[in-house]
C-alpha cells in the first residue's frame, strides 16, 4: 500500500493504530514526511490523527514513542519467560519439523519409534564411515522424507541431526537470542546471554557414547587437509612409509582392456629420489586387513583386560577439574575487583594514574588465568575424546566376532586408524585406542 502510495496511485491510507503502521518512531516519521512530499495523507483510527493536521506529527511522535516503549516492554517479558523456563528445564521445539519426536504428554519430547529408526541408521552409517551425502543418497533410494517433508536430503540436514544433543536425551537451551527487538533479528549464542544444559531432559534415540563418538568424527573429518570421501575408508587411513602421504586412487591403462583402479602413494613422483612402496589392489588391503584382525582378535579377552585396568587410571580428571574450578572462581573475584575499582573511579576523586595502574594489573592477572583455563579446558575436553574414543573401541570389541572371513567395512572403521604400506608391499596397522 505505502509502495502504490509513494507512486501516486493513492492519496489516503487508513490504518488501525500507529503501532501497526511501523515498528518505531524514526520508521514511523520518516514514512509519513516520504508520504506528505507526495501528497498522500495518512489517518489512524485508533488515535483519530490526521497527518496533514498541524498537531499530527507531534502526536505520532508521542504516540510512536509509546508504541515502541510497548514493544519493547513485551519483547523483555517475553524474553524473561523464555530464560526463566530455560533455567527451569523447560524448552519446545519444532515438532513438525523434528524428525525422530513429537510432542510429550509426561516429557518434553516423546520418540516416534518409526522416526528414530531413520535418526539411528543416519549414526550408524557415519560412524560406519559414509559421508553425510552418501548417507542422505541412501536415505533417498528409500525414499525416507527429510525433516522438511522433502525428498531430497541435503548434507547440511544429515550434519544438523549429527550434532543435535536432543538425540542423546540432552538439551541444550538459550542457542541464539534476540539482538533486536524491533527487527527480531537474532544470532548464535557465542557468551553473550547464559546457555543451560540440562541431561536426561528426555528419552534418547541415539546412546550417548555413540553421540560423542560422533562429535570426534565430525572433528576429525574436519582436519584431514583433504576432501573426505565416505565412499573409499582407504583414502584417510592408508599411508606411505616412505614420505607418510596418503594413498590415493589411481586408473592404471585407463584407455585398453586391461584397465583397473589400483591405490599408490600421492606424492610417488613428488619429490627425489621417489617413493619405493608399491601400488596395491583394494583386494591386497583389504586381505592384510582381514589376516591382522584375526591376529588380533586370537588375544581379545586379554587386550580387552589391559584397556579396562587402563581406562580407569589414564582418564582420571578430578584434579585437573578441581584446578578448572577453582581458576573459574579466581576470573569471578577479579571481575567483581575490575567493577568496584570503576564504581570508585566514577563516585570519589582518585588519581587517574592509580586508577590506570591497578585496572592494567587486574587486567593482566584475569588474561593470565584466562590464558591458564583455556589451556586446561582443552586438556580436559582431549581426555575426554580419547576416553570416549577408548569405551567406543572397548565395546566394539566386545561386539566383534572372533574370526572374520572377509573385509569388513565396519570393523575397519571402527578399529584402523593408519594402515602404513611398507616397502614390500606389506601394511602395518595402526588401531585406535
Amino acid at each position: 500500500m505505502i509502495a502504490d502510495a509513494l507512486e501516486g496511485k493513492i492519496d489516503l491510507i487508513v490504518t488501525k493504530s500507529i503501532s501497526r503502521f511501523a515498528r518505531n518512531t524514526v520508521d514511523t516519521l520518516v514514512t509519513i514526511r516520504k508520504l506528505k512530499e507526495k501528497g498522500v495523507e495518512c489517518f489512524f483510527e485508533k488515535e483519530n490523527i490526521y497527518t496533514f493536521d498541524s498537531k499530527g506529527e507531534l502526536f505520532i511522535t508521542i504516540m510512536s514513542s509509546l508504541a515502541q516503549e510497548e514493544a519493547r516492554s513485551i519483547s523483555e517479558n517475553v524474553t524473561w519467560g523464555h530464560r526463566k523456563a530455560f533455567s527451569d528445564g523447560r524448552f519446545h521445539v519444532g515438532y513438525s519439523t523434528f524428525l525422530g519426536y513429537k510432542k510429550g504428554t509426561d516429557a518434553p519430547l516423546e520418540v516416534v519409534e518409526e522416526e528414530a529408526e531413520v535418526i539411528r541408521f543416519i549414526y550408524r552409517k557415519f560412524l560406519d564411515g559414509y559421508s553425510p551425502a552418501s548417507i542422505g543418497k541412501m536415505l533417498e533410494e528409500k525414499a525416507v522424507k527429510s525433516p522438511g517433508g522433502k525428498d531430497r536430503w541435503y548434507p547440511s540436514t544429515i550434519r544438523n541431526i549429527l550434532e543435535n544433543e536432543k538425540y542423546k536425551g540432552d538439551a541444550l537451551l538459550q542457542k541464539t537470542f534476540t539482538v533486536d527487538f524491533l527487527t527480531g533479528k537474532s544470532k548464535k549464542n557465542e557468551g553473550e546471554v547464559q546457555q543451560y544444559y540440562v541431561e536426561n531432559s528426555h528419552e534418547a534415540i541415539v546412546d550417548p557414547l555413540e553421540w560423542d563418538m560422533a562429535q570426534i568424527e565430525l572433528k576429525r573429518r574436519q582436519t584431514l587437509g583433504l576432501s573426505y570421501s565416505g565412499e573409499s575408508l582407504f583414502a584417510t587411513r592408508l599411508v606411505c612409509s616412505d614420505c607418510g602421504a596418503p594413498y590415493g586412487q589411481k586408473v592404471w591403462n585407463s584407455n585398453d582392456q586391461f584397465r583397473r583402479r589400483v591405490w599408490q602413494c600421492n606424492d610417488k613422483f613428488k619429490r627425489r629420489p621417489f617413493c619405493t612402496t608399491p601400488a596395491l589392489n583394494a583386494s591386497d588391503v583389504k586381505k592384510a586387513f582381514v589376516d591382522a584382525y584375526n591376529k588380533f582378535a586370537v588375544d581379545k579377552d586379554l587386550i580387552l583386560e589391559d584397556l579396562k585396568e587402563g581406562l580407569m587410571i589414564a582418564f582420571d580428571v578430578k584434579e585437573l577439574t578441581a584446578e578448572i574450578d577453582a581458576l573459574l572462581l579466581d576470573l569471578e573475584g577479579i571481575a567483581l575487583l575490575v567493577k568496584k575499582l570503576i564504581e570508585e573511579n566514577s563516585t570519589i576523586t582518585m588519581s587517574q594514574d592509580e586508577y590506570q595502574k591497578k585496572y592494567d594489573s587486574l587486567e593482566k592477572n584475569y588474561d593470565e588465568k584466562r590464558a591458564l583455563l583455556l589451556e586446561l579446558q582443552a586438556q580436559r575436553a582431549d581426555i575426554f575424546e580419547r576416553e570416549t574414543e577408548m569405551r567406543m573401541f572397548i565395546r566394539k570389541i566386545e561386539q566383534a566376532p572372533s574370526v572374520i572371513t572377509q573385509w569388513d567395512r565396519t570393523l575397519w572403521n571402527v578399529f584402523v586408524e593408519k594402515a602404513v604400506v611398507e616397502k614390500d608391499g606389506s601394511i602395518t596397522f595402526k588401531l585406535k585406542k
